[in-house]
């Protein structure tokens, strides 16, 4: 088995290359331990050059309320009325300190990926009416 380390770019898709092709190696044959080496081998090679970024709170809220079978009413409690529901889910709020703690706990989502910056695109954040200040 002529198996070398992973260094480059190229090497790592000449490693996925031949993954696929090994996919339906059984185990315990020399296909199936030449499989096993080079993923061993790409995923170390992933782990350390290729980062993957957390979604966007948004996205990860969305995506674990679809994974819940949850719907914006279910997000009441964790953000507040149906229309503050609304202007989250549609960027047009910023999450707040308290809401991320909330969410967290009812979506199974950690923290750091909901306290991450995402852009809002409504108006500026921070500027309240009256009438919700009270």
């Amino acid at each position: 088995m002529d198996v070398r380390p992973i260094r480059t770019e190229a090497d790592h898709q000449a490693a996925l290359a031949e993954i696929a092709t090994l996919m339906d190696a059984k185990k315990g044959t020399p296909e199936g331990d030449r499989l096993d080496v080079l993923a061993t081998l790409a995923e170390a090679y992933e782990t350390a050059h290729i980062s993957i970024e957390a979604p966007d709170p948004i996205s990860a809220i969305l995506f674990m309320m679809e994974q819940k079978q949850l719907g914006r009413r279910d997000l009441e409690p964790a953000i507040g009325s149906r229309a503050r529901v609304a202007e989250v889910l549609n960027r047009r709020r910023a999450l707040t300190l308290p809401m991320i703690r909330r969410l967290s706990r009812l979506l199974d989502i950690p923290a750091d990926v909901l306290i991450q910056p995402y852009n809002p695109s409504g108006p500026a954040q921070g500027h309240h009416s009256s009438a919700e200040a009270a």
